[in-house]
């Protein structure tokens, strides 16, 4: 069964979905680019680990959560401010240190090992103040002042979007293509969650086929072979909700869901 939305199905965000989400869409791009790009490159698939303490790393195992609760509206107290009288004890909770792992591809040249470009597709620790956007930044700065192209994939409308310099325009995704030959300029993909997921060229050496990456079918893919349609329950609202103009227009799709 294909997803109902046109582009990036918003339900898929959901971050009881998106860790599996971001593990098929890494293997899925490795499987179509592989046979298309030429022979003196690999891609390989490679893993960053970091040590995550963040409130919600409490859900050990489970990376990626948000915790969308009356919780997050909670503000936080220190053992110093409280009048509240601790003779007898009280229950608290203290932050788990969380390994978390995150993967991304490289395509490198087979004789050298050199990395020729980078494709990340970002995780919600990513987005969000902690140790999973330091890492990302720090990975993020030493592509960028290296040969290496960076594509960089995100999927996710919750979050702080990545750094980019001048007017940006405001959009719910967007996939940045990083050239090194070209930087400090880049190519801005921006798209809305009306929007088909728009294709782009995927950054090789100078002299080498062109290789269009199209990741709507990849996803649609994944809908389908993940059997998300079995999973997602369509009448309760997406996680991070919509804007109200958008929720009108995915409402009248899920209607039709139902219609058809």
């Amino acid at each position: 069964m294909n997803s109902p939305f046109p582009g990036m199905n918003p339900y898929l965000e959901n971050p009881v979905f998106w860790s599996e989400v971001h593990h098929r869409l890494i293997a899925v791009i490795a499987d179509e680019i592989e046979p298309n790009i030429p022979s003196q490159y690999r891609v390989a698939i490679e893993q960053r680990t970091y040590l995550s303490d963040e409130e919600n790393s409490i859900l050990v195992g489970v990376p990626d959560v948000t915790i969308f609760s009356q919780q997050s509206n909670q503000k936080e107290h220190s053992s110093t401010a409280t009048q509240v009288s601790t003779t007898d004890g009280v229950t608290v909770t203290i932050p788990i240190p969380e390994n978390v792992t995150e993967s991304y591809l490289e395509i490198r040249e087979i004789d050298t090992g050199f990395v020729v470009t980078t494709i990340e597709i970002l995780s919600p620790k990513n987005k969000r103040a902690g140790e999973g956007r330091k890492a990302y930044e720090r990975k993020r700065k030493q592509v960028l002042a290296s040969l290496t192209h960076l594509v960089e994939i995100d999927l996710l409308r919750n979050g702080r979007q990545m750094s980019l310099l001048g007017e940006v325009p405001a959009t719910d995704y967007r996939i940045v293509v990083s050239q090194s030959e070209t930087r400090p300029q880049a190519k801005l993909y921006g798209f809305s969650v009306r929007e088909k997921i728009p294709t782009f060229v995927l950054p090789l050496q100078s002299g080498d086929r062109e290789v269009i990456l199209d990741l709507q079918p990849l996803l649609n893919q994944i809908y389908a072979r993940a059997r998300f349609y079995l999973t997602i329950d369509y009448n309760q609202e997406p996680i991070p909700p919509l804007k109200a103009e958008d929720k009108t227009w995915a409402d009248t799709i899920i209607r039709g869901i139902g219609n058809g």
